[in-house]
């Protein structure tokens, strides 16, 4: 068969997004894909809650929008990362002071709509660390559905309305300020795009490459398991190469090899477009050149919608690779196979 395949043919073949088991790997680095996933549901909840500061929870519960997932947006949208709420539970008493020495439970006073409000606090403070994972917005729990309970109800409320309580010195709370724009339509959608624009510009490098890595990882680990014993496969491998310009070697995502035979494999999926793609169709021809000339072989994983806008870019790599496939298992096999075909021939 043939593998090495042109643009058309490899788009036909190809996953575009990234696939579900991708997804629930990278899920305990980076929560901002399921965000973004759930931002339209999350600012409708934030729309309707008109009548009254309590009547987000009964909102929540409506729409069966998980409560961990809606605590994750608030901490968010408002920066207020682990050590301010670790910060905020050790120092509770100094901040929220006591309904009456009868009712030792802690209040929030606050203005909502030029109305005072009084919450009590149903858990707040706990004992130990109020952490991420206690609050079920890890990376590891977020994708695990949770109810409200006492405790997410009490955050909710800090960081929805904690800016127009009576006391915000020293804790943070003057970011505590998206529940001034309850049942607001165009300024929450501003205030809430604007800020998730923010926020992925920050990580989304970060996760973008964290992703990247997890991609290769699985192609390699999946080598591992169909080529079986005999073949050395290495993640972030080099191949010293005559007339290359570096005396370590040219580097390739994932080195596979048997004996003398080796082949590098770069692996590329990008759901939106960026350079490293433009990158690696820069130095196709070079590299392919070069593999050839030592007597060894180039192949390419590349998906995802972001590379098939730059048509050009992945064009040239199609041209100038031995081997190219899409980022679904299927494909997978055939690489295995071209790599047995070459490596044992």
């Amino acid at each position: 068969m043939s593998y090495n395949r042109d643009i058309n043919e490899l788009e036909k073949k190809a996953a575009k997004w990234w696939p579900d088991s991708l997804k629930a790997k990278t899920s305990e680095i980076s929560v901002i894909p399921l965000l973004l996933e759930s931002q339209d549901s999350f600012i409708s909840i934030l729309r309707l809650c008109k009548d009254d500061p309590a009547q987000i929870f009964t909102l929540m519960e409506a729409a069966n929008f998980p409560a961990n997932l809606f605590l994750k947006h608030l901490v968010v949208l408002a920066d207020y990362g682990a050590e301010t709420i670790q910060r905020l539970n050790k120092n509770f008493p100094m901040v929220f002071g006591v309904l009456d020495k009868k009712t030792p439970k802690h209040i929030m006073n606050f203005v909502w709509r030029e109305k005072r409000y009084t919450y009590e606090f149903e858990m707040l403070p706990i004992t130990g660390a109020l952490n991420n994972k206690r609050l079920g917005i890890d990376g590891v729990t977020i994708i695990q559905k949770q109810a409200l309970d006492a405790l997410k109800r009490d955050m909710i409320m800090i960081l929805l309305h904690g800016a127009t309580s009576e006391i915000t010195s020293g804790a943070d709370l003057e970011k505590c300020e998206i529940g001034t724009l309850l049942g607001t339509k165009d300024e929450l959608d501003k205030y809430v795009k604007q800020k998730y624009i923010w926020v992925s510009r920050i990580t989304g490098g970060a996760t973008a490459n964290t992703q990247g890595q997890i991609a290769q990882t699985i192609v390699a680990d999946y080598l591992k398991t169909a080529l079986g014993d005999g073949y050395k496969i290495t993640r972030n491998g080099l191949i010293v190469l005559a007339g290359y310009s570096k005396a370590g070697g040219m580097p390739f995502d994932i080195v596979v090899e048997k004996g003398k035979k080796k082949v590098g494999v770069e692996v590329s999926f990008q759901v939106t477009t960026n350079s490293t793609i433009e990158r690696k169709g820069g130095q196709a021809q070079e590299r392919h050149h070069l593999m050839q000339e030592n007597g060894h072989k180039i192949a390419y994983v590349i998906d995802g919608a972001g590379n098939f806008m730059r048509k050009s870019a992945v064009s040239t790599i199609c041209q100038f690779s031995d081997c190219t496939v899409a980022y679904i298992e299927d494909e997978f096999a055939i690489l295995a196979q071209f790599l047995k075909e070459v490596l044992n021939g």
